[in-house]
């Protein structure tokens, strides 16, 4: 069984989150002094127990025209 707690900033505000996987563990990064930036679908599938590294951000193009 994996714990994991992690106290988030997301802009607005603080967020605690804490997970507990009973199958798998949690994909976690090499240790070292650098800080990660996760978006908020990596975030997700971190807390699911998913390989957060394989979520890229989408990029959405602006449209050319309203109306």
């Amino acid at each position: 069984m994996a714990t994991s707690s992690a106290c988030i900033w997301d802009g607005s505000g603080v967020c605690l989150y804490s997970k507990i996987l009973e199958e798998n563990g949690f994909c976690w990064p090499a240790i070292s002094g650098a800080r990660i930036r996760l978006d908020h679908a990596q975030l997700m599938a971190l807390l699911a127990g998913l390989d957060w590294k394989k979520i890229r951000p989408t990029k959405v193009r602006r449209p050319l025209s309203t109306g």
